[in-house]
């Protein structure tokens, strides 16, 4: 616990999310950080990560050793309780020479409630705390520290976070440049691009079965990385309240991941249960971040939030890759389909562009996700994701090709004067008008370039 240079040693692959981890870490106001995330998705990882760039990193799992639980009394002395700590571990914590990981925090209810304190008595030491299924203890603590901690979010690697893992930095800046400038990839690019996508939807981006493909490209080994995570989750299925059957979290779990991409319907998930049952079952599997909600919006303006109905709601499943081996789906269904057939097979696609507007929002606020659907008796016009740019709303359609029709896209922008629509497919980057309204055509593995500016 004291000296982790043992677990320094294994790979690291590079993220989005280790610069947003240095800038607090150079801010002068730098408040208790809370990572919040699905199991798995890399959080201890990057906190040791951004460890090595201190003097000293102390990290201290409140779930292996209880023991240390007494160092989080109610009338907690944080500097006394550092103190311990460190005499404890042998590690020094020095104001700005060390880094205080607390992981597991979820454990110790107290030791959640102490990170106001050590904002408030202790300001300059570096402090970082991360649970599994922290979000259920913080339920239980609805007004803790507000004001005086900072939350992260962290989900899987993205698309960018993929290619970067392996190597492919200069490919990623030349993408990203292209669609600043508007200028069309060169068609082995664009190619390149797309197998690697065919890749990506396979891999996914859990960080284990990142690190598995690029050391053995074996999709079957990364299909077994992904079981084992996938039992894990329903492991703690158990943990999350025992009013809830875990069977039915397992059923209702597959069934978001078999209606993905359409609004859910609560009998689809199962007949025999009251529909309260499995729309509690949802909600806990939100707050255990296996499950994102897209909910619908009228979208007459901003934010996006207050004209939401819970009627209409749709989920994004975690990672791709955990979804498509949840679900059984051939890898050679993927590897074997054209392009056309690639792009729209399934929902496969308009679930990535969903995960990859998530990992492109503001790390350190909680992202919503909303689409908009005609609710008029006979329409069916519906719009795939929907985002704020410039405090503007911008409307999203996923489409398999340039034939795909865009009545939706265009029936949206008429009645709500959208500045311009994004059209994203396996198109290269292109743009046209229509009636007077742009549409910015954009390649899937280039649109987190295209809403950066909404960050």
């Amino acid at each position: 616990m004291c000296s982790i240079k043992h677990i320094y040693t294994m790979a690291y692959y590079k993220r989005n999310i280790d610069r947003q981890l240095e800038l607090w870490h150079t801010s002068t106001n730098h408040k208790p950080l809370l990572i919040r995330g699905a199991r798995q998705v890399g959080k201890s990882t990057a906190v040791r990560q951004l460890g090595k760039s201190f003097t000293h990193f102390l990290e201290i799992n409140l779930e292996k050793r209880p023991e240390l639980h007494q160092f989080f009394p109610d009338n907690i002395n944080v500097k006394k309780t550092c103190q311990m700590l460190s005499i404890t571990t042998g590690v020094p914590i020095v104001p700005g020479k060390t880094l205080l990981f607390i992981d597991e925090i979820q454990s110790c209810q107290n030791a959640i409630r102490s990170l106001r304190y050590f904002h408030e008595d202790f300001p300059e030491l570096h402090v970082i705390a991360a649970g599994s299924l922290l979000e259920f203890a913080l339920e239980e603590l609805p007004s803790f520290a507000v004001g005086r901690i900072r939350s992260f979010y962290l989900y899987p690697f993205s698309f960018d976070d993929f290619l970067s893992a392996q190597g492919l930095d200069a490919l990623i800046q030349f993408k990203k440049d292209s669609v600043t400038n508007g200028t069309p990839l060169p068609e082995p690019i664009h190619k390149q691009f797309v197998e690697q996508l065919r890749t990506f939807y396979l891999v996914g981006g859990m960080p284990e079965a990142v690190s598995t493909w690029i050391s053995s490209q074996s999709f079957w080994d990364c299909k077994h990385v992904h079981s084992d995570i996938l039992d894990t989750y329903q492991q703690d299925f158990s943990k999350y309240k025992k009013r809830v059957s875990p069977d039915l979290l397992r059923q209702v779990l597959r069934s978001v991941a078999l209606q993905a991409g359409t609004k859910f319907v609560f009998a689809g998930a199962s007949r025999e249960v009251p529909a309260a049952s499995v729309k509690e079952c949802l909600r806990l599997l939100t707050l255990a971040g296996l499950i994102t909600p897209v909910k619908h919006t009228a979208a007459n303006g901003v934010p996006l939030g207050a004209e939401e109905n819970e009627k209409y709601i749709k989920y994004l499943f975690l990672d791709l890759g955990l979804m498509q081996t949840l679900l059984g789906l051939p890898a050679e269904d993927l590897l074997l389909a054209s392009e056309v057939d690639f792009v729209n097979k399934g929902v496969a696609s308009e679930m990535f562009v969903g995960l990859e507007l998530l990992k492109a929002f503001d790390c350190f606020a909680k992202a919503e996700m909303f689409y908009w659907q005609n609710t008029d008796k006979g329409t069916q016009s519906e719009i795939d994701y929907l985002t704020v740019i410039g405090g503007k709303i911008i409307p999203i359609e996923v489409k398999a090709n340039t034939q795909g029709k865009m009545q939706s896209l265009y029936l949206f922008m008429e009645k709500h004067g959208a500045a311009y629509g994004i059209r994203t497919s396996l198109e290269n980057i292109s743009s046209y008008t229509h009636n007077n309204h742009l549409i910015i055509v954009v390649p899937i593995y280039a649109l987190s370039h295209c809403v950066a500016k909404s960050l």
